[in-house]
């Protein structure tokens, strides 16, 4: 019992790391969206436009995306297929829990390391934008990969461990992430 208990008090710990992530990626959406609207404006009422504003979009677009994929799987806002799921007994359905936030975390580990060499090496040769009046530091933007897969990593790690729960004792049940916070 008593590791069941450390084993939930340490999701629910991960999942209040991602909740708190998850709201200050929603500023980064609400600054996207003012970007986005300033720039309609230049274009369409001044018939003017910024390379770097454009570029901007990209640079906001990305921590919104890459920061919100483990939110968006905290408060369960991603797409599951039940074809099969709901027919199975309540022990099968805990073991495919179990198994499959297992793999989660594992290729999410295996696409986090193959993403810092991707940064380092935009860091090392300073890759700036192409176009002339374009932004600098593109690495800035490259780094929301490898933070992205760290933080949905913390989000299936603490999966992995509510799924875990149900397996070694079955008479508990585990609520879904999105309400333990």
């Amino acid at each position: 019992m008593k590791l069941t208990g450390t084993l939930l008090r340490a999701a629910n710990l991960l999942d209040r790391v991602i909740e708190r992530i998850g709201r200050v990626t929603g500023w980064f959406a609400l600054a996207l969206v003012l970007v986005m609207s300033f720039n309609v404006l230049l274009r369409y009422l001044f018939r003017t436009g910024s390379v770097a504003m454009q570029e901007l979009e990209w640079h906001l677009m990305a921590p919104v995306c890459m920061l919100g994929l483990s939110y968006a799987i905290l408060k369960d806002g991603h797409v599951l297929v039940d074809i099969f799921y709901g027919r199975l007994s309540e022990r099968w359905k805990r073991i495919i829990d179990f198994v499959s936030a297992v793999l989660v975390v594992a290729v999410v580990f295996i696409l986090l390391k193959l993403s810092i060499p991707y940064v380092l090496q935009s860091y090392s040769i300073g890759e700036k934008s192409p176009d002339p009046g374009g932004l600098t530091h593109r690495w800035v933007l490259k780094a929301m990969l490898p933070v992205g897969f760290a933080l949905l990593l913390v989000q299936s790690f603490a999966a992995m461990l509510r799924a875990l729960v149900p397996v070694i004792d079955p008479n508990i049940a585990v609520k879904p992430a999105s309400h333990a916070v």
